[in-house]
């Protein structure tokens, strides 16, 4: 059976969140999730690296993530997912191991 290609591949950009608003979003830098070899993302002052599997759903792809990273150097972790809209958008959750959570819009790095 041949393996589906991984649309997920590649540096997305941030453009909404549920619970930030843009300006924090891009404090550091662009605020960013990111897929591949080194999986990782970036916004406001968190930092995180991504361990993740792609699983098919009602026919449809959907990655699943863990995250390990710091948030203004203290360290955090937690889960999320996150799935890609007929319109090309990245669309999914991050939430905070006990904390809070918030879904995200993003849309593909060129």
């Amino acid at each position: 059976m041949a393996e589906k290609k991984n649309l997920f591949i590649g540096k997305w950009r941030i453009t909404e969140m549920e619970q930030w608003d843009q300006d924090f979003v891009d404090e550091e830098e662009e605020g960013f999730i990111e897929f591949g070899k080194r999986s990782s993302f970036q916004f406001g002052y968190l930092q995180g690296q991504i361990d993740y599997k792609i699983e098919e759903i009602e026919g449809k792809q959907r990655l699943e993530f863990s995250w390990a990273g710091n948030d203004e150097m203290d360290p955090v972790s937690g889960r999320g997912w996150a799935r890609i809209e007929e319109d090309g958008t990245l669309y999914g959750k991050i939430a905070f191991h006990m904390g809070d959570q918030s879904w995200f819009k993003s849309k593909r790095k060129k």
